[in-house]
C-alpha cells in the first residue's frame, strides 16, 4: 500500500498541481471494451495462456489548448486518468484493477489517438507456493502496468457522443518487488464511446507565439534513488537497494537534452543471491565474499513535457564482479521538477526485458 500511495501522490503532482486555474476546462469521458490474447514474450508462461483476457478501459481526459507553451508544442494532447479492470479468463491469473496517469497524443487532424498511460494495478490471484504455485507471472498483489492504446477517434459525433476504435497493449509487471515475475503482456482490440461533459462547447485553440531558443551550458546532476527488490529465486527474500548517480547534460533545444554519467548500484539483494549460488551451485565457482556492487557508465536521453520529462538510458557495468544478467542495463521513467533544480523520479531499470527494479529517487540539477 505505501507503493500505491506514493506512485499515486505522484501522478497527482504530474497531472494536478502544474494545471492553471485561468485555462479553459473541458472534460470528455470515455469507455472501451476490449478482447485479446497474451503474447508469449517468454516460454515460461506458455502453460498460462489457456483463454483470452478481456476487460474495460475507463477515461477522464482534460483537453489542452495551448495556455501553456508545452501544449502546443506537443499538438495540444490531453491529461487524464484511466481505469482497467481486465478479467484474464484463467482462475491461476486472476483479475486486475488498476488506475493510471494518462496522455493523448494525437495526429492526423485529431483523427487518430495515441494513449500512454502508467499507473498500478491490483491482481486478485498472485503466486502462493501453497494455494497458487503454477502462477509465475505475479509475485505480488501490486503491479506496475503500462497501457498503450492506439484509436480512431471522433468525439461529439451526435449531442456529445463519439465513439473511438482500435488495438491496445497493456503489460503487468512488479519489476521484481517480489518473485516470481514473468509478467504479462495484452494485446487486444478495442471498442468504445466518449461523451462531451459540456455537451459540445468547443475553445479555439491558441496559435503558439515565437519563443526564444534555449541555450543552456552543461548542466551536472546528482541523484538518489532506492527501493525493494528481490532475485528470481522465490522466496529468497526482499532487501532493500540504493544507488547514486552523477551526471551531465545538455539541452539540445526546447524538448530534447542528452546524457552522460556514472550510476553506482548497492542491490542488497545481491549478497543473499551469491551467497545462494556459492552454497547451491558449487560448479558455477562463485566465491561466497564475492562484492555485489557494480558500477555503470550510461548514455542517455530527456524529453521535457512541461515540468515533467521522460527519460531513457542505457548504461554499461564497468565494475562487475558478479554476474547477474549481462553487463548491459537500461532505464526509463518520468521525472517531475519542482522548480528549476529540485525533481523527482520513478524509473524501471532492467536487463533488455529483463526487468530488475522500480526504483523511487530525487535529485537535482544544478
Amino acid at each position: 500500500m505505501k507503493h500505491l500511495l506514493t506512485i499515486l501522490t505522484f501522478l497527482s503532482f504530474c497531472y494536478g498541481f502544474s494545471q492553471n486555474p485561468e485555462t479553459p476546462k473541458k472534460y470528455v469521458l470515455d469507455a472501451n471494451i476490449y478482447y485479446g490474447s497474451i503474447f508469449l514474450h517468454n516460454p515460461d508462461i506458455s502453460h498460462l495462456i489457456t483463454n483470452h483476457p478481456g476487460g474495460v478501459i475507463l477515461g477522464l481526459s482534460r483537453k489542452r489548448y495551448g495556455n501553456e507553451p508545452w501544449e502546443a508544442e506537443y499538438g495540444y494532447p490531453d491529461t487524464g486518468f484511466s481505469f482497467v479492470y481486465q478479467d484474464m479468463n484463467n482462475a491461476t491469473l486472476g483479475k486486475h484493477f488498476g488506475l493510471y496517469g494518462h496522455y493523448n497524443f494525437y495526429f492526423f487532424k485529431r483523427n487518430l489517438q495515441f494513449r500512454i498511460a502508467q499507473g498500478i494495478s491490483y491482481n486478485t490471484n498472485p503466486y502462493d507456493k501453497d494455494k497458487n504455485f503454477r502462477n509465475n507471472a505475479y509475485g505480488s498483489n501490486l503491479l506496475a502496468s503500462t497501457i498503450l492504446l492506439l484509436n480512431y477517434h471522433k468525439e461529439n459525433l451526435i449531442d456529445g457522443l463519439g465513439m473511438k476504435a482500435g488495438i491496445s497493449l497493456i503489460h503487468y509487471s512488479n519489476a521484481n518487488f517480489k518473485a516470481p515475475n514473468t509478467s504479462t503482456n495484452t494485446i487486444a482490440f478495442n471498442f468504445g464511446f466518449t461523451y462531451d461533459l459540456d455537451e459540445g462547447k468547443t475553445y479555439g485553440y491558441v496559435e503558439p507565439k515565437p519563443m526564444e531558443k534555449v541555450s543552456e551550458p552543461i548542466r551536472y546532476n546528482f541523484a538518489l534513488r532506492g527501493g525493494i527488490n528481490e532475485s528470481d529465486v522465490v522466496n529468497s527474500g526482499q532487501y532493500g537497494f540504493w544507488l547514486v548517480s552523477a551526471y551531465a547534460d545538455k539541452r539540445l533545444g526546447r524538448k530534447s537534452a542528452i546524457q552522460l554519467g556514472t550510476d553506482v548500484f548497492f542491490s542488497n539483494f545481491l549478497k543473499e543471491l551469491i551467497r545462494f549460488q556459492s552454497i547451491a551451485f558449487p560448479e558455477n565457482e562463485v566465491a561466497p565474499d564475492t562484492d555485489f556492487k557494480r558500477v555503470g557508465l550510461f548514455l542517455g536521453h530527456e524529453l521535457f513535457i512541461n515540468k515533467i520529462s521522460a527519460i531513457a538510458q542505457l548504461g554499461y557495468y564497468v565494475y562487475y564482479p558478479f554476474d547477474f544478467e549481462g553487463r548491459v542495463y537500461n532505464r526509463i521513467g518520468l521525472k517531475r521538477y519542482f522548480g528549476d533544480k529540485m525533481y523527482g523520479a520513478i524509473t524501471l531499470k532492467s536487463h533488455g526485458a529483463k526487468a530488475e527494479a522500480v526504483e523511487f529517487g530525487v535529485g537535482i540539477r544544478l
